[in-house]
């Protein structure tokens, strides 16, 4: 991953070059992100999950532009994977897991949840094809076991919330004291 934020300020420069880029929903990369934070925050989330929340979909942003004949249906750029290998060399897994698993918290509400798939956005149904669709029972039963499942299920949920064309537009180095703080934490995914 040549060209991945290596720290805190590479990682806000890339939202600052390329986060009013649209990914198939109504909203910028910045502003769904934006609202997803705010979300996670009223609600009373960790300081880690509000990181998660802000950073979710960072892999859209590293990914690069999508080639011509790019279908959401049948093309997966695997940005969870992505972000979440760039956010556990900067933040550890308490940033890292929710992210890497926000899109199985969808595959899996939509396994448990006929009301969840019929509400979701037209691009995430859409995704959802190309992301293997909704969990079958073993793969239901695995996630629900993982330690990072209830943070990956609300972060799921703050990220099909958080995306309202109207909200007010702010920046994400609102949140640099926040990723700093995180990142500077001692410990072994914390160079």
């Amino acid at each position: 991953m040549s060209g991945a934020p290596k720290s805190v300020e590479s990682l806000l420069a890339l939202y600052e070059r390329r986060g009013d880029e649209h990914y198939g929903e109504d909203v910028t990369q910045r502003s769904h992100a934006l609202q997803c934070a705010a979300l996670a925050s009223g609600d009373g989330a960790s300081d880690e999950l509000v990181a998660a929340a802000l950073l979710h979909d960072v892999g859209h942003l590293l990914g690069g532009d999508r080639p011509t004949g790019w279908r959401d249906d049948v093309d997966d750029d695997r940005h969870e994977a992505l972000g979440a290998r760039v956010l556990a060399s900067l933040f550890g897994t308490g940033v890292a897991a929710p992210v890497a698993l926000h899109v199985t918290a969808k595959r899996w509400r939509c396994a448990v949840d006929p009301a969840y798939l019929a509400a979701l956005s037209p691009t995430s149904r859409a995704t959802l094809v190309a992301q293997g669709g909704p969990l079958g029972d073993t793969e239901r039963e695995r996630f629900a076991a993982h330690p990072s499942f209830r943070d990956a299920v609300r972060l799921r949920e703050w990220d099909d919330a958080a995306k309202d064309p109207s909200a007010p537009l702010r920046s994400v180095r609102e949140h640099e004291p926040l990723l700093r703080a995180l990142a500077a934490r001692p410990g072994p995914a914390h160079p």
